[in-house]
């Protein structure tokens, strides 16, 4: 990833680039059964580029890494977060489900979290 990074910085396409790197959830340091936990409650994600503040940590876990503790961040905020970065409005952009009016970031209310953003 450091070398993406440098490369895209170094031809001047960072800025224009949106680098998200995730993992599918977390997991825990402790383990029942055959293997370690899955957490869904705090897991880390990163992003560089395309209007993130570099350098920056927002949030916190407990002290197993098992559930976020500070500046919760939903997956719904992530992506409406990455849609306002691609200059789409979440609230705006909306379609007939069934019956519902539903977005790209689910009903459920969400925000985009500018304290990440540049």
């Amino acid at each position: 990833m450091a070398a993406l990074i440098t490369d895209l910085k170094q031809r001047g396409m960072l800025d224009d680039t949106i680098i998200v790197f995730g993992s599918e959830f977390g997991r825990t340091p402790m383990a029942q059964g055959n293997g370690r936990d899955h957490h869904l409650a705090g897991f880390t994600m990163w992003f560089a580029g395309g209007g993130f503040r570099p350098g920056t940590s927002y949030g916190a876990t407990d002290e197993f890494g098992y559930r976020a503790t500070e500046n919760r961040v939903s997956v719904h905020d992530v992506h409406a977060t990455l849609l306002h970065q691609l200059g789409i409005d979440h609230s705006r952009f909306t379609f007939k489900f069934q019956g519902l009016d539903s977005r790209l970031t689910g009903v459920e209310p969400c925000r985009v979290v500018h304290e990440i953003l540049a």
